[in-house]
């Protein structure tokens, strides 16, 4: 009988991505789940310094594994747009010397329903373009993701229209909710 092996450790992560557009017209809209989450990871962490590295904004966080291990995390927002976001993820990547197992990104997911979030480790991208550039860009799949959920868009809207569209009133107040909740997952997966 063949001998079990203890499963492997997963990576700790090291840099955690949020996916987004930088223009101020997309602020409040469903794409810029991932850029939310990370601005309310960095405010509960008392970020007060951004730079601009590799094509995106950089803040450095320390995190305190559950084993009482320090190491230093790198919160990201590529500034390319959505659909090229692997670019500065990759170069950023590179420049510290990470794999793709130890990036978490965080994006918005129209197949999980609206105010859902959940971990997913590696596997498909779902017709997703920022997904999909960062699986180009790293060369691998094996990155983990929270996935915002936003869900479909009513009627016959476009889905481009929906994730676009800015977030007003009860829509905007359960976003940011969802957004709590994503950064509730980010911190748990980074202790």
């Amino acid at each position: 009988m063949p001998e079990k092996r203890p499963a492997a450790k997963p990576a700790a992560i090291r840099i955690v991505c949020g996916l987004g557009n930088p223009d101020a017209e997309y602020a409040r809209t469903r794409h810029n789940a991932g850029f939310a989450t990370i601005d309310a990871v960095a405010a509960r962490r008392g970020v007060s310094y951004w730079k601009s590295e590799a094509g995106a904004q950089v803040a450095s966080i320390t995190v305190v594994d559950k084993d009482g291990e320090k190491r230093e995390v790198l919160l990201a927002k590529p500034m390319s747009y959505m659909n090229t976001s692997g670019g500065p993820l990759s170069k950023l990547a590179r420049a510290h010397h990470m794999r793709p197992e130890e990036i978490l990104v965080v994006h918005d997911e129209v197949d999980l329903p609206a105010g859902e979030v959940r971990l997913k480790l590696g596997g498909g991208l779902n017709a997703h373009n920022g997904l999909r550039s960062i699986a180009d860009k790293l060369g691998s799949r094996d990155f983990a993701r929270v996935q915002f959920g936003i869900g479909r868009p009513p009627g016959r809207m476009a889905v481009a229209d929906y994730v676009l569209r800015e977030l007003k009133g009860a829509f905007l107040e359960d976003f940011e909710l969802t957004v709590e909740r994503a950064a509730d997952l980010v911190e748990d997966v980074l202790r």
